[in-house]
């Protein structure tokens, strides 16, 4: 029988093992009170920057570097290209002309207005034997039927305000259907300058066939008094002349227009910038000036005459020159011995 080492008994442990088991207890020990106390986190380590990361770059290749404090070359001057002309402005039409030259004001009352006693009724003013109301349906209707060459019985309107075709007859019931409207209305006129006028003046204004027209007769009843301002007519393609229509009159009676009034005229007139003004005279075209006819050459001065001489009357009878009269050549006193202005009978 082999006999065995204390150290190599089963069930006993070497006294090395024992004392390394001890310490690394205690020193598991040791890390877990460490683990139980707060330390500082580590701040994080900073990111690089791109200009970190980036190398350096230097002068492009081929350039030479930037002297220090040297100036810039300036840059060269530009040329603006020139702004073309305008066009000059479109001249006025007439019938704005004519609106800008009548003054401004505000209306005047109708408290004293009286229709009839300051217009009086229809006149003839053309002295054609026919009232203006018929003269103005006879003028704008188509078809015309009259009796007595005045009074129209009957005809056709193509109305302006409305743009429709209305049929006329004369009648109770029917004649209202067709009036003849004062396109500057008397009430207007009144409140607008008519009241200073004449009465002459006033009747002229409310018979002239320029403030005349014949027109639909409830239409003609929504106008009433109203300015341009106000009141223009459904059609608006007849509005330029119905406007243009109002500032002739003003403009021939010296009438005033109130500032909306003016305002709405200007307005109305910018869409049709070559609106004639109705009635006025047409400005003559100038005829090319003649040219002076070449002055005629000076006549020549006559020879001055061949003065005569007869020693006596046998001289001028020689001479065939007897008698001899006052101014004639040859004459002269000394032939003519009883001095009655004959010498040498």
């Amino acid at each position: 029988m082999i006999p065995t080492s204390p150290s190599s008994r089963p069930g006993r442990r070497s006294p090395l093992l024992r004392t390394g088991s001890r310490l690394a207890a205690a020193a598991l020990a040791l890390g877990l009170l460490a683990g139980c106390t707060d330390a500082p986190s580590p701040a994080p380590a900073p990111e690089p920057s791109a200009a970190t990361l980036a190398p350096s770059a230097g002068p492009p290749s081929g350039s030479e570097p930037a002297t220090p404090g040297a100036t810039p070359a300036p840059a060269p001057p530009t040329t603006a290209a020139p702004e073309a002309p305008s066009p000059p402005p479109a001249p006025a039409s007439p019938a704005a002309t004519a609106l800008a030259d009548l003054p401004v004001a505000a209306a005047g009352t109708m408290s004293d207005y009286d229709r009839e006693g300051d217009f009086g009724g229809w006149a003839d003013p053309d002295g054609n034997g026919c009232d203006a109301r018929n003269d103005v349906l006879a003028r704008d209707l188509t078809d015309v039927v009259t009796e007595d060459g005045c009074t129209v019985r009957s005809g056709t309107l193509e109305d302006p305000y409305t743009g429709t075709v209305i049929e006329f007859r004369r009648g109770v019931l029917t004649s209202s259907d067709v009036q003849i409207d004062h396109v500057v209305s008397l009430g207007n006129a009144w409140v607008s300058g008519a009241r200073r006028l004449s009465q002459d003046q006033r009747v002229a204004l409310a018979n002239d066939p320029l403030n005349l027209l014949a027109v639909d007769g409830p239409t003609n009843g929504v106008k009433s008094d109203k300015h341009a301002g106000q009141w223009l007519p459904p059609n608006e393609a007849f509005r330029c002349e119905f406007v243009a229509l109002q500032i002739a009159v003003k403009t021939r009676y010296d009438l005033w227009v109130t500032a909306p009034e003016k305002q709405a005229m200007a307005g109305v007139l910018a869409d049709c910038p070559g609106q004639p003004l109705p009635g006025a005279a047409p400005v003559p075209e100038q005829a090319p000036a003649e040219e002076p006819a070449p002055e005629a050459a000076p006549a020549p001065a006559p020879a001055p005459a061949e003065e005569v001489h007869y020693p006596n009357c046998t001289a001028v009878r020689e001479a065939g020159a007897s008698p001899l009269h006052a101014g004639e050549p040859g004459y002269r006193a000394g032939l003519d011995g009883d001095r009655d202005g004959v010498a040498c009978e």
